[in-house]
């Protein structure tokens, strides 16, 4: 039998320590090995029981959760899955935490109904098996490199960027983006994420970044020097018409597990754009992205993958590649500067065709 997942909860609320605690108990190979009401017990109990994830509350009495987190994240590097309030402000918390370093987040229950904790167990528990996996390294206060050269002949209205990501995409679409400069092509993303979360990630990246970067919305253009992000609860997709290329939001199920879902993004993208496209999957657990960068590419897109030295989890990059989807595996730092020079070379291929 394999060793279980081994869980520290860190939490002030006793209610909500013993709520983690009863879902984690009650799941096969899962165990709690410790829990502590602050930052302060927690780096004892942490010191004791070695554990493969943390439970982060993000708003704690003496330090708050972002300030252990950074701490966790500089001397001793493990999973941290972080639990929030369904708030403006805890939104912003948790995206904030994502890119100094948690896998990933959890909202806590709005209120006492079994449907909400339901729901909010079985996500965690999903999740932790996921940052159970995850690949960390020491981490370093963030400072991009410098901004890339401006594509030649942007062309927004003939030809754009698609990128899609999951587990550890927040910190990976950030990087990317503050190398961007600020009419750069026309980006949309997929990352997964829940709706509450959407609005503040794009908001921070509008923010860090120098082009625009708004919530993808019906019928808004892709225009040169904006970046356009899935909404939480709905698929992105792109579709052509006389103008050019537009953003249509569309419910419907979960595909390869999500909505919003990589596959339907990139799946329009081969549909609309053809050749006239680049595709990158980045950092994430499972398999979305891999059938639809595969169309991508064989509709004659140009497509990068994230290579598993650099990925937090090397799922959907590992799942396309396999699949044949990726032209090019580079790490991530490389990523940004190759984008713009495909994005080139589809306009240096149309200019003397």
């Amino acid at each position: 039998m394999p060793r279980p997942i081994r869980v520290v909860i860190v939490d002030d609320s006793s209610l909500m320590r013993e709520m983690l605690k009863s879902i984690i108990s009650q799941e096969p190979g899962i165990e709690v090995a410790g829990v502590a009401r602050d930052p302060y017990e927690a780096r004892e109990v942490i010191k004791q029981t070695n554990p493969d994830v943390i439970t982060l509350d993000v708003e704690m009495p003496r330090m708050d959760g972002l300030s252990f987190l950074e701490k966790i994240m500089t001397l001793r590097p493990t999973p941290v899955v972080m639990v929030s309030s369904l708030t403006q402000e805890g939104s912003d918390a948790t995206i904030r935490a994502m890119e100094i370093g948690a896998v990933d987040c959890v909202a806590k229950p709005d209120g006492s109904e079994g449907h909400g904790f339901e729901a909010m167990a079985h996500e965690l528990v999903a999740k932790i098996r996921v940052a159970a996996t995850a690949r960390l390294s020491m981490r370093r206060p963030h400072a991009p490199g410098p901004t890339l050269a401006t594509p030649r002949r942007a062309g927004s209205g003939t030809r754009f960027i698609a990128i899609g990501a999951s587990t550890g995409g927040v910190e990976r679409i950030r990087d990317v983006l503050a190398v961007m400069p600020a009419d750069c092509p026309p980006i949309v993303i997929t990352q997964h994420m829940g709706p509450s979360y959407v609005p503040s990630f794009a908001a921070r990246l509008d923010r860090l970044s120098a082009p625009r970067v708004e919530v993808a919305t019906e019928g808004a253009r892709l225009t040169q020097g904006v970046v356009y992000i899935a909404p939480g609860d709905r698929h992105l997709v792109v579709i052509r018409d006389a103008q050019g290329f537009a953003c249509h939001v569309q419910d419907g199920p979960a595909v390869s597990g999500h909505r919003p879902s990589v596959d339907v993004l990139f799946s329009s993208v081969a549909k609309a754009a053809g050749a006239n496209a680049v595709g990158v999957i980045l950092s994430g657990m499972g398999r979305d992205g891999a059938s639809g960068m595969l169309a991508m590419r064989e509709a004659g897109a140009y497509t990068i993958g994230e290579t598993e030295s650099s990925c937090v989890v090397y799922g959907m990059p590992r799942a396309a590649k396999e699949a044949g989807a990726v032209a090019v595996e580079l790490p991530l730092a490389q990523i940004p500067a190759e984008m713009l020079r495909a994005f080139d070379a589809i306009g240096d291929r149309a200019r003397t065709n």
